[in-house]
């Protein structure tokens, strides 16, 4: 019986309708005409509401959906059929319509200034009316006009910008011929040429270049923060064209993969079709795509639009900004709310003991209006002149000369930071690279023992070139195989490997020296720089050319070196493997053109080489000793391969390039096969050139309890050299380094073996991350944030700021970011302060911070004295400001308490206005020149500074001293003022007034920890004032009006009734 339902219905004649009591007995009687009928109005009543439920869902899930992103097939110099976004930038925050309801949002939302606003609409309702209108609408319109000319004036220039930026011209290719085309009008499938130094306006899959090779360098900086060019190379089939115009009698077409946020790879196809109907597919990948907002750098390019607006990288990967609050404004904006309960209830108890009698309601609204003065309208606007005080010392300060301030509404955020999350390159380190260190297993060779790699380099060369002159010529590569390798051969086959395994390419100044195909011996002597996408690679090949074997040509196919007897060596390029983060290696497959020796050269990081090569026992520990020296370390090796092998890995190696699905997987297989059983060459050591002060500057901040987390876009390996060089991880601490993980048990396993390490620092990848979160976001952030420093690398724009914001999100402690360039704005825009270093990657991240400096040694002095200034003195400010209120509402309410609770004014508008502005004002506003510490003590002590982290300075404890202070004070101010003057009772405005204003002044001498000159001539200017104006107006002072109330009880009906009495002095 359990079994049977309780309603038996028909199949499907109450889906969804779930069965109540009482529907079993109304079951039993629908054979009644009656209930039958009412059973179908209910049914359809159900129905309709089911239909409009279903209507509503769509329409919040219409609205809530996220954007979905599709691949594509481009027809070279066709024009695409579906529609793609529009290529128009847009940064600003209004527009005409939403400009002022936006604003006044923005001010509004905050309670401090809804109040006033309520207490400002009350006094046009004359029952109401405390005073003269200008008294609460002046001060309110103030702050609302300086605010909309301020925000006005920012978008202004935001509308400049992207006005400049829609408005470049670009060249584009038609099939009539090259016309102008704005960057704005720029979309899918169009063909551009963007010349040397110019913006890519959109994502491109580069298809010709003007050289001939079908290589250029683009910078990527203001993408990926990396100031090193990189190199590009067009589409081999489209190079190949005699002219432009013969793409569009192509019958090609380019797949493109779906819109991603990942800057670092990208997957395509380019397929054509010949005049015999074959169709063929070339692979496409990074090294033929140009990004949006990279430039190129040499030559000029020829590419076709595959992405536009917000689906190019640079957009998707950059967050929308906001405006920033302080955590102060925060605090005071709950204390407001604080003091307006305090006003209801001080008024409903006023009105309780009047009694709810006649019009209580206008008498309990008055009583509201009457100690409004607790929550001052000044409040607002001595904050605001505050924060632009603070903001113009910070730019004054010749200690850290060239410090802009372009946020004026966060000062005090400086002084209260918990986590600096910092970029690595162009912000720790100069990203200069030094060659310092090269192991050969038995030998080792540092920077005063170069002249002997020298030496040994140059002797190997001219033995060689005396053998080849000679009728018995010796190859040396049999000679190797031979006999025993002795120091010299190995040094030959290390400098070897090191000249021709990277992706490096000499770059000549003057173009007329290179010509269409110069040799090599026409560039030696020729001034070049090296451009490679890796600052270790120029570094390498840079210390080649000092040792003698210098790099003087190179394309896509071929690759020549000049010896230190000036021969030349010439090898073709086979195969390039560039690093990925994945790999964390990069290898390269070159043909010797003298001996037709096929050699496969690999170098990367030690934790990937060391089941490479083969065994030996020193490749770990000199790592080791390497990295704890700070050099950022490479294993080169070496592989022989054979006519068969190489032709066996070429088709392999092809047939996984042109796959669409698992590229990556596929290609990274193939190589590998080749990985095995390697020759072990040798270790280099390379050093990254820190910031002047970066060290000394990160041990302050780690005394000052401040947490410091790298985010960098750089490889694991480098990143780990860095925090130790820089001392971010201190020599004698431990590091745990997070295993690449991809799913949620590799996460489970690796948290708990993070849980059993204490007190380590913790390095992790942004992939490792993404998973971490994923599954287990509490547990990492609550592991994590127990670190005493993180270092977070292969970090995109996006992760960088999701970090920030998970910071803020688990910990709600304030957190600063500071970076150098255009891939770190949106983690300096999601963080509490942003602060933006001027460097060679440009002002991109300096214009959209915060706060601008030129070097990072300068955050101490910011964070530690300006910061700590800022918070001290704005808080002691804001609870002045609020005393002053507190002192007048508590005399308001002992003069309604002593003339039987009648609301009515104390003092006259006139005088109310003085009160806040003339006599009080300046000293007040003095307070924010106040110095409770010297800058010399506090970056001495920085350990002072954690005690603002904790917000002791603005508290409910604080608070509440200074609501006593203050009621103590006008209690006494107005009962002493009662009692003893009750002689000249006539003048007891001008008595508590005077007594009221000499009060506040000395309460400002006795607050002020540090005298200012100008601290003491406001204090005299004030006092003086105040005399003058007993001098000048004594009618306004001797002459008040005082309204007297008196009551009389009626015993017939018990109705009180009021009466006033006006008395003259």
């Amino acid at each position: 019986m359990d079994e049977v339902p309780l309603i038996a219905t028909s199949a499907g004649e109450y889906d969804g309708y779930e069965a109540e009591k009482g529907d079993f007995h109304f079951h039993r009687r629908n054979n009644h005409p009656v209930r039958s009928t009412r059973l179908r109005c209910c049914c359809f009543c159900v129905g309709w509401s089911d239909v409009l439920s279903r209507c509503c869902d769509w329409l919040v899930g219409a609205c809530s959906r996220k954007r979905e992103y599709s691949s594509r097939r481009l027809t070279v110099g066709s024009a695409p059929t579906l529609k793609y976004p529009s290529n128009v930038i847009c940064n600003q925050k209004y527009n005409i319509f939403t400009f002022i309801p936006l604003v006044l949002y923005e001010q509004f939302k905050f309670f401090l200034n809804l109040y006033f606003l309520v207490v400002a609409i009350s006094q046009f309702i004359p029952e109401v009316r405390i005073g003269y209108l200008y008294t609460y609408w002046g001060p309110l319109g103030f702050v609302l006009v300086v605010t909309m000319i301020r925000e006005a004036l920012d978008d202004f220039r935001r509308y400049r910008r992207d006005k400049e930026a829609n408005s470049q011209i670009y060249k584009k290719l038609t099939a009539v011929g090259i016309k102008n085309i704005l960057s704005s009008d720029i979309r899918v499938g169009d063909l551009l040429f963007v010349e040397k130094n110019q913006r890519v306006p959109a994502d491109m899959v580069l298809l010709r270049t003007a050289d001939r090779s079908g290589s250029i360098f683009i910078r990527t900086d203001q993408l990926d923060g990396e100031t090193d060019w990189k190199l590009r190379l067009a589409v081999p089939y489209t190079q190949a064209l005699a002219a432009d115009k013969e793409l569009f009698a192509l019958n090609a077409s380019l797949f493109a993969e779906k819109p991603q946020k990942d800057i670092h790879s990208f997957i395509g196809t380019f397929s054509k079709t010949n005049e015999e109907g074959l169709q063929s597919e070339d692979p496409l990948s990074l090294q033929n795509a140009l990004w949006a907002s990279t430039v190129v750098a040499s030559s000029s390019a020829l590419g076709i639009v595959i992405y536009t607006g917000r689906e190019m990288r640079s957009v998707m990967n950059t967050s929308q900004p906001k405006s920033k609050v302080g955590q102060l404004d925060l605090e005071i904006n709950t204390l407001t709310k604080v003091l307006f309960t305090s006003v209801v209830a001080l008024s409903i108890l006023m009105m309780s003991i009047k009694g709810f009698t006649g019009p209580w309601y206008r008498y309990l609204v008055r009583f509201i209006l009457l100690f409004s003065y607790i929550i001052p309208i000044s409040l607002r606007v001595n904050l605001d002149m505050g924060k632009a005080a603070y903001s113009w010392m910070i730019q004054q300060d010749d200690e850290i000369p060239g410090t802009v301030v372009r946020s004026t509404t966060i000062p005090e955020e400086l002084g209260r930071i918990v986590y600096l999350l910092t970029d690595k390159t162009g912000t720790l380190t100069q990203n200069e690279m030094v060659f310092k260190k090269i192991h050969l297993g038995t030998v080792s060779f540092a920077s005063d023992t170069m002249d002997e790699v020298m030496t040994h380099v140059r002797d190997t060369y001219a033995v060689q070139t005396s053998s080849s002159s000679s009728s018995t010529p010796t190859q040396p590569a049999a000679i190797t195989s031979r006999v025993k390798r002795t120091v010299v051969t190995r040094v030959h086959e290390a400098v070897k490997a090191i000249a021709l395994c990277h992706n490096v390419t000499p770059v000549y100044e003057d173009v007329n020296a290179v010509g269409s195909g110069p040799e090599a011996d026409q560039l030696v002597g020729a001034k070049c720089t090296y451009q490679a996408s890796s600052p270790d690679e120029v570094a390498l090949v840079t210390w080649t050319e000092n040792i003698g074997l210098a790099l003087v040509k190179r394309d896509q196919s071929s690759m020549q070196l000049t010896t230190p007897t000036g021969s030349c060596l010439s090898f073709s390029v086979l195969h390039i493997f560039p690093f990925t983060s994945e790999s964390k290696r990069m290898g390269i497959i070159v043909k010797d053109e003298t001996t037709d020796e096929i050699i496969f050269y690999l170098k990367g990081a030690d934790v990937v080489m060391t089941s490479v090569v083969q065994y030996n026992d020193w490749l770990e520990e000199e790592c080791g000793n390497m990295a704890r020296e700070g050099l950022r370390t490479l294993v080169i090796a070496k592989k022989v391969l054979s006519e068969d092998q190489y032709k066996l890995f070429s088709n392999v190696h092809h047939q996984a390039q042109v796959s669409v699905e698992n590229r990556a997987a596929r290609v990274q297989a193939a190589v590998e096969s080749l990985e095995r059983d390697m020759q072990l060459l040798c270790i280099t050591g390379v050093e990254d050139k820190l910031q002047a002060d970066v060290r000394p500057t990160l041990e302050v901040l780690r005394n000052a309890a401040i947490k410091v987390w790298m985010l960098t876009g750089d490889k694991m390996e480098t990143a780990t050299c860095i925090a130790k060089s820089s001392q971010l991880v201190s020599r004698s601490q431990a590091i745990h380094t997070f295993r690449p993980i991809s799913t949620r048990t590799d996460a489970h396993l690796e948290l708990n073996m993070f849980r059993r390490r204490n007190d380590c620092a913790l390095v992790i990848s942004g992939e490792s991350l993404e998973v971490c979160l994923k599954y287990y976001e509490h547990e990492f952030m609550e592991l994590v944030c127990q670190c005493p420093a993180v270092v977070c690398c292969r970090c995109t724009p996006t992760q960088k700021a999701d970090i920030v914001r998970l910071l803020r999100t688990h910990t709600g402690k304030p957190t600063c970011a500071i970076g150098d360039g255009g891939n770190d704005v949106s983690m300096i825009q999601a963080a509490n302060a942003g602060i933006g270093i001027v460097g060679k990657e440009g002002k991109q991240a300096s214009l959209a911070a915060d706060f601008s400096i030129t070097q990072f040694s300068f955050i101490a002095r910011l964070l530690l004295v300006h910061g700590r200034n800022s918070y001290k003195r704005s808080a002691s400010l804001s609870q002045f400001v609020m005393h002053r209120g507190l002192i007048i509402t508590a005399m308001q309410v002992v003069f309604c308490s002593v003339f039987y609770f009648a609301s009515i004014q104390l003092f006259p508008s006139f005088l109310m206005v003085g009160y806040a502005t003339v006599y009080t004002m300046f000293p007040v506003f003095s307070l924010v020149l106040d110095v409770d510490v010297k800058p010399e003590i506090a970056l001495t002590y920085p350990e002072l500074y954690k005690e603002l982290t904790k917000g002791r300075s603005l508290s409910f404890k604080t608070f509440f001293i200074w609501v006593l202070i203050s009621i103590y004070q006008g209690s006494i101010i107005m009962y002493g003022a009662l009692l003893l003057f009750d002689a000249e009772f006539i003048h007891v405005v001008a008595i508590t007034f005077s007594a009221l204003i000499l009060t506040e002044l000395l309460m400002v001498a006795l607050t002020i920890r540090t005298w200012h000159w100008l601290m003491a001539l406001a204090e005299l200017f004030s006092l003086i004032i105040y005399l003058l104006s007993l001098l000048v107006l004594p009618d306004y002072f001797g002459e008040c009006e005082v309204w007297l109330v008196g009551a009389f009880i009626k015993t017939e009906n018990k109705e009180i009734q009021l009466f006033k009495t006006k008395l003259n002095s």
